[in-house]
């Protein structure tokens, strides 16, 4: 469990997806017969099996394979039909296969039922997963999760994937899950309130800041946000970590070369409380689902929001935002005063994915080959980038089809960064993450400071690595 984590997502690997245009079709499985196949006599009717062997229908078994999945809501109504269509190709595929749905709340599925499911011994056959030491590392160290290292060898995607995004997802050099896709996290705001207030973009820290308190002396909350599930004000607080303490901090978290009660991380999160003081956010955050904060921006009541990349296709003409498609814009969090590392750097993660159970039938195993071909083609990969914002975790020869102003505004922020960091929740075990969590609502409501927060979650951090270390 101690295995080093590289960061997911480095910005030469994800231009040579891109913006390089990288990749082949040269290991395509599909071959076309040869003339001298193709031309082949048909059998003679002496060589013909008998009309009653020959007519007789080939019996099929009929089963079910259990898929968990996390598109859940309208927000991810584009994932679902990607998801759909690939189920439907994968049964046409599989005779006699019937695929049951099970659509289960993100956090609930990573935090409630897989690992309960996981101590059981009974995880559906197909998952929704993460990466990470928390997850699948842990996982597939208990012999829960399927090697599916001579699977993509069979189907000819192990060259397949980026540079980097399967680490997370693999122990000692064997693979045990593959990430859909990725995304990075920044600042999405209102074109239109900005040029009614005279605002410059927030592409630097002072024009972030003048925005910020001149939407809220216009009485405009500067930033929508949904602290009911923490995980949401966790994406800036992450972000606030990589700027101020450096780019390589989270990965130490789990090796001891980062403290979370160091000076840096607390100022990171004393920024945030310092924010939260000023009244850049939502007030009654904490009773906020992370739907209301996406409606609070696109009622207008707050002038930025931010969120992960995937947002994007909230405001397309005939999505949940479509009240202000063609009046967002996306950038970067910009350089923090005095802030270490590369301040070019973005927030990147190849961090979910699917996994699959490592108990399973022969017919089973048929039905994650074929799901496996299905999902991760350049098709499907494509269509995550054009209808979702999804950023690819495969290499794609083709992006020539992206016209969505958000997506490319996302692919300009990666194509200026140097550098990039996960998101500590794909790095840290699961028991550290969720004490984040606990600890940033406590900040929140104002029961806690930066530096009781960051000695809470170190106490945790300092019992996982010890247990991870017998």
């Amino acid at each position: 469990m101690q295995k080093k984590l590289v960061s997911v997502l480095a910005l030469s690997v994800a231009m040579s997806a891109f913006l390089a245009a990288c990749g082949s079709n040269e290991n395509n499985n599909t071959a076309s017969p040869s003339p001298s196949e193709s031309a082949s006599p048909s059998p003679s009717p002496s060589e013909s099996a008998p009309a009653s062997e020959s007519t007789a229908p080939e019996k099929v078994e009929n089963f079910t394979v259990s898929l968990r999945h996390i598109q859940i809501g309208d927000a991810q109504k584009f994932r679902k039909a990607i998801l759909d269509d690939v189920v439907t190709k994968t049964e046409a595929d599989v005779p006699g296969l019937k695929i049951e749905l099970d659509g289960v709340e993100d956090s609930v599925n990573r935090f409630t039922k897989l690992p309960a499911e996981m101590a059981a011994g009974n995880p559906p056959k197909i998952f929704d997963v993460f990466g990470g030491s928390g997850d699948t590392q842990k996982y597939a160290g208990a012999g829960r999760m399927l090697d599916l290292t001579p699977i993509l060898d069979e189907l000819g995607l192990k060259d397949k994937f980026l540079s980097g995004v399967l680490e997370p997802f693999s122990v000692d050099g064997k693979v045990y899950g593959l990430p859909i896709g990725g995304n990075t996290e920044g600042i999405f705001y209102n074109t239109e309130l900005f040029a009614k207030y005279n605002l410059n973009p927030p592409t630097t820290w002072d024009d972030l800041i003048k925005a910020a308190d001149t939407l809220k002396q216009n009485g405009i909350t500067p930033f929508a946000v949904g602290s009911k599930g923490a995980w949401v004000p966790n994406m800036l607080v992450n972000t606030f970590i990589g700027r101020i303490a450096g780019e390589g901090t989270n990965a130490g978290f789990i090796t001891g070369a980062s403290q979370w009660n160091s000076p840096d991380v607390v100022a990171a999160y004393q920024l945030f409380a310092d924010w939260e003081k000023a009244g850049y956010f939502t007030k009654g955050e904490l009773g906020k689902e992370y739907g209301d904060m996406l409606n609070d921006f696109v009622a207008g009541k707050a002038g930025m929001m931010f969120d992960g990349s995937w947002r994007s296709s909230a405001f397309k003409n005939d999505a949940v935002g479509a009240e202000i498609a063609g009046k967002v814009a996306f950038v970067n969090l910009p350089a923090v005063p005095n802030g270490k590392g590369d301040q070019s750097s973005v927030n990147a993660n190849y961090g979910e994915g699917y996994g699959f159970s490592s108990d399973l039938n022969d017919n089973e195993l048929k039905a994650v080959k074929a799901f496996i071909k299905n999902m991760y083609s350049e098709e499907m990969q494509l269509r995550g980038l054009l209808e979702d914002g999804v950023l690819p975790s495969m290499k794609l020869t083709d992006v020539s089809q992206v016209t969505d102003p958000i997506v490319k505004q996302v692919l300009d922020v990666l194509n200026g960064a140097t550098a990039s960091f996960p998101h500590f929740d794909s790095v840290v075990q699961s028991k550290v993450y969720t004490e984040t969590e606990t600890q940033l609502q406590k900040l929140i409501a104002g029961k806690a400071t930066a530096q009781e927060v960051g000695t809470a979650i170190q106490k945790v951090q300092d019992a996982e690595n010890a247990a991870a270390a017998k």
